[in-house]
């Protein structure tokens, strides 16, 4: 199965949804891709990101925990995806972790 960032997934052995947040010609690249937490009843914050599929799947984005997954190991599957303009601000949020002072 094809995954693009903004998936938002579920990955067998985890009760929580994951969402992708690598870019398509990373996925495309390694045959893998980064995935961030979407729990329920957490605070919005700078890197706590509330969000909505356009199926209608919602939680918050914990943009702090990063993991790489490779889905040739993980049992994984696409439940639902986000606008773009969502992937944007998850993406300007991450990117806010790793800029210089």
């Amino acid at each position: 199965m094809f995954f693009a960032q903004g998936d938002i997934i579920k990955i067998s052995g985890f009760k929580t949804d994951f969402l992708v947040i690598s870019k398509n010609s990373f996925i495309n690249a390694v045959r893998m891709f980064h995935v961030c937490p979407l729990l329920t009843d957490v605070e919005a914050g700078p890197l706590h990101i509330p969000v909505t599929g356009n199926n209608g799947s919602s939680g918050t984005a914990i943009c702090e925990q990063i993991k790489l997954i490779d889905p040739a190991i993980r049992n994984c599957r696409k439940t639902d995806w986000l606008p773009y303009g969502q992937i944007m601000e998850i993406s300007d949020a991450i990117q806010g972790m790793f800029e210089y002072d």
